[in-house]
C-alpha cells in the first residue's frame, strides 16, 4: 500500500510536467491541424538552453524560463513561417508530418553539434532536497515543477479564453472557414499558435532538466510519449492534454512503483488502448473538430 501511495504522488507530480508538454503539441493540432513530430526535439531544445544559462551564468531554471519561452516562441514562429506555412493547404495535414520530422532531426543535429551528444543534466543546490509527510517521500524539484506547470496551465487556460487572441484561436478551433469570413487572420494565429505551442516546450523543458538525464536524441522516447497523451486526451482539447498526462504519469509510476520499473515504459500505450476502444475519439474529444 506505502508503494501504491507513493507512486501515485510521484505519478501526479511528473504528470503536471508531462501535461505542459501535451498542451503545447494539442494547441498546434488544434490551431492547424499539424501533428508536430518536432515537439519533443522543443522540450530538449528548451532543456539545453536551461542548462546552458544555467552553467554560463549560474541562472536557476525556474529563473530562466523567460528567456527561454521567447527565445522558443520566436522559433516556433519561425517554423511556421518559413516551412509549414508554404504548404498547399489539401496537402497540409500529410506534409506536416514530414516537415516536423525533419524540423526535428535539424534541431537534434544542432543540439549534437553545440552540446554534443553527451548527456547532461541541470544539477541545482536543491536537486536532492525532499520532504517527509506520513511516511512518503516528496522531493522538492517535483513539487515546484508541478506548481510551474499549474501557474503555466492556468496563465495558458487565461490566454485563450480571456483574450482577443484566445477567441480568435478557439474561433479558429471550430470552424477555420467561419473565422475567415468574420476576418480572423488564420495565417497570423497559425504563427502564433505554433510560436505558443514551443514557448511551453520550452517551459517544459527547463523542467524536464531538472528531473531527468538528456541528449539530444532524448525527443523520440519524448515524442512517442506525448503523442499518447495528446490523443489520449482527445485531439485538440488542451483540457483534455492536462487531464491525460496526469493519468498515463501516475499510472506508468505506480506500475514501476509496485511491480517493475521495466513494464512502467508500457503504461502509456496501455492505457492508450483501453480508452481508444472504449472512446475511439480520446477522453475529451469529439467526433468532428475538436474544441479547446
Amino acid at each position: 500500500m506505502h508503494a501504491l501511495v507513493q507512486g501515485v504522488i510521484l505519478g501526479v507530480l511528473t504528470g503536471g510536467v508531462y501535461a505542459l508538454m501535451a498542451s503545447g503539441q494539442t494547441l498546434i493540432f488544434g490551431i492547424m491541424k499539424v501533428v508536430n513530430l518536432a515537439q519533443g526535439a522543443m522540450v530538449i531544445m528548451g532543456a539545453y538552453l536551461a542548462y546552458q544559462l544555467f552553467v554560463s551564468f549560474g541562472l536557476d531554471p525556474f529563473l530562466a524560463i523567460p528567456i527561454t519561452t521567447v527565445v522558443m516562441f520566436g522559433l516556433g514562429v519561425a517554423v511556421q513561417l518559413l516551412f509549414l506555412r508554404p504548404l498547399r493547404r489539401d496537402d497540409k495535414s500529410e506534409l506536416s508530418l514530414l516537415v516536423t520530422f525533419a524540423v526535428a532531426l535539424l534541431l537534434e543535429g544542432i543540439m549534437s553539434v553545440t552540446w554534443s551528444t553527451t548527456y547532461r543534466s541541470i544539477n541545482t543546490s536543491y536537486a536532492n532536497s525532499s520532504w517527509t509527510v506520513l511516511g512518503y517521500q516528496i522531493t522538492a524539484v517535483r513539487v515546484w515543477a508541478f506548481a510551474l506547470s499549474l501557474l503555466a496551465l492556468g496563465l495558458l487556460f487565461l490566454l485563450l479564453n480571456r483574450t482577443r487572441f484566445g477567441r480568435a484561436v478557439r474561433a479558429t478551433v471550430q470552424n477555420p472557414e467561419s473565422a475567415r469570413l468574420l476576418g480572423i487572420e488564420s495565417d497570423r494565429v497559425a504563427a502564433l499558435g505554433f510560436g505558443l505551442g514551443a514557448a511551453t516546450a520550452a517551459a517544459a523543458g527547463s523542467v524536464y532538466g531538472l528531473l531527468y538525464p538528456f541528449y539530444s536524441g532524448s525527443h523520440y522516447d519524448l515524442i512517442s510519449r506525448l503523442l499518447s497523451i495528446v490523443v489520449l486526451g482527445g485531439l485538440g482539447s488542451v483540457g483534455g492534454a492536462v487531464v491525460a498526462g496526469v493519468i498515463v504519469a501516475t499510472s506508468s509510476a505506480v506500475v514501476a512503483a509496485t511491480v517493475s520499473p521495466a513494464w512502467s515504459e508500457m503504461t502509456f500505450f496501455a492505457v492508450l488502448i483501453l480508452v481508444l476502444l472504449v472512446r475511439p475519439q480520446g477522453l475529451f474529444g469529439t467526433v468532428g473538430r475538436g474544441a479547446i
